[in-house]
């Protein structure tokens, strides 16, 4: 209520210094402009002092109930935090058998509640202050339109920042336990390896071998099922996407494109009860019929559900792209006796080949990234084998298998997740620069 009153009032106050001056040159910004900065005056230190002291809550707590915790430590090993989180539970469940826990439960609730109301009247009274000062700021020698432009770049700037420092500390979290893996198994070892079978002891006296944790068996499986997955995608999104853009006629791509847009909704879990329990069997019993040998789970499967999966991805983003291009292009090529076939195959893609070739890298992106599938069919086994009727894994399967369960983050075991999550990662970063090079060579040819 407090941000709509600021602004109701910027925008009056506004209208009221529009009529009082004479020279309309020398308004400061439109209405608008004082109203929302107002707003923003109001909300902001509001916002920022609720967050923090709904931040600073289990801290204002463990303060006024020091004795109480001090009195219940020994119920948790001395640590305050499972003190006060057990008489957080006493106070959902409504009783205890202690009076002592009970009586420190209720003063914990009362405590809690008195930090969420002067919480609310704190925050209240800044936000009615904060409108205020917005009120007194409305003024024809205030540029309140530049001040909402600098705002507004700082807080794109903010943005950007978290987005950078959030890759950053990603690719330094991996790589700092990455080398705590290396420093236990050798890098030789981990790259060239034939044979993954990582079942180490995670905790002291319990029994387990010494592992194996050879990574080319899980490169050679994600290869295979995104090679499969790439060989349905990237002919069927491409054929489709020349067809809406180049042949069907506006009513018809109305109806196609989101037709086939609809399997980017639907669930991979969905995808992978498919394969499952449909596209693996058939080619199971086809394979026995021709005299082959299938696993009950194979990469072939996998690949084949995945590109169906994707193929939404590489269908939009190139008809996209070839739409994009321009006509005189297409009028100049039919205009010099080409057919459409030649007009298409000559002139269109060659100029849509840097977007075609981002459709395509997103989409082996997301084959290499899928998870589910390849657990439903294809299998958990690490082969070495590049026969896609073979039962194999990949390496985001092993990453979310590693880190499932009981586990301890000082074993090899557990830490060769972040090996491998740092080895796909200069994989797909090297597929990220050769796409690149590629798509400047064609853009300096067609600009």
């Amino acid at each position: 209520m407090a941000v709509i009153g600021a602004s109701f009032a910027g925008r009056r106050a506004k209208r009221q210094a529009v009529t009082v001056l004479s020279d309309a040159g020398r308004l400061g910004a439109l209405p608008r402009h004082y109203a929302i900065c107002a707003a923003l005056w109001c909300l902001l230190p509001a916002l920022a002092v609720y967050i923090a002291v709904l931040a600073g809550h289990e801290q204002l707590l463990r303060w006024y109930l020091g004795d109480d915790l001090r009195q219940l430590a020994h119920l948790a090993a001395g640590d305050p935090r499972w003190v006060l989180q057990l008489l957080q539970e006493v106070v959902v469940n409504g009783g205890h058998e202690d009076a002592m826990v009970w009586e420190a439960a209720q003063r914990c609730a009362a405590y809690s509640t008195r930090i969420d109301v002067w919480r609310t009247v704190l925050a209240i009274a800044i936000a009615t202050g904060g409108g205020v000062v917005g009120y007194l700021q409305v003024s024809p020698a205030i540029r309140a339109r530049h001040r909402l432009e600098r705002f507004a770049y700082g807080c794109l700037l903010a943005s950007t920042c978290v987005a950078v420092l959030t890759t950053v500390g990603i690719v330094f979290s991996v790589l700092f336990e990455s080398l705590r893996f290396f420093s236990a198994v050798p890098p030789l070892d981990f790259l060239l390896g034939l044979h993954w079978s990582p079942q180490t002891a995670i905790r002291e006296g319990q029994e387990g071998s010494s592992g194996a944790f050879g990574v080319v068996p899980l490169f050679v499986g994600t290869l295979v099922v995104s090679a499969v997955a790439m060989m349905v995608a990237l002919p069927a999104g491409l054929l489709g996407a020349i067809h809406l853009s180049e042949y069907a006629s506006q009513r018809a791509r109305n109806i196609l494109k989101p037709l086939i847009e609809i399997l980017v909704g639907v669930p991979t879990v969905v995808y992978g009860f498919i394969a499952a329990l449909s596209v693996a069997p058939l080619i199971k019993q086809l394979g026995e019929w021709l005299g082959l040998t299938v696993a009950s789970e194979n990469a072939l499967a996998a690949g084949l559900v995945m590109g169906v999966m994707i193929l939404p991805f590489v269908l939009s983003l190139s008809d996209d792209v070839i739409s994009a291009v321009p006509a005189s292009l297409r009028e100049g090529a039919l205009a010099l006796g080409a057919t459409p076939a030649e007009m298409i195959t000559q002139v269109v893609l060659p100029a849509a080949l840097p977007g075609i070739i981002g459709g395509g890298l997103l989409a082996v992106s997301r084959a290499i990234g899928e998870t589910m599938i390849v657990v439903m069919a294809a299998g958990l086994a690490a082969n070495l084998s590049a026969n896609p009727l073979d039962a194999m894994t990949t390496v985001t399967v092993q990453i979310v298998t590693l880190l499932v369960g009981d586990q301890a983050f000082d074993s090899p075991k557990t830490l060769a997740a972040f090996a491998l999550g740092l080895s796909l990662f200069i994989v797909t970063l090297s597929l990220n620069v050769i796409s690149l090079l590629v798509v400047r060579r064609y853009h300096e040819a067609y600009d």
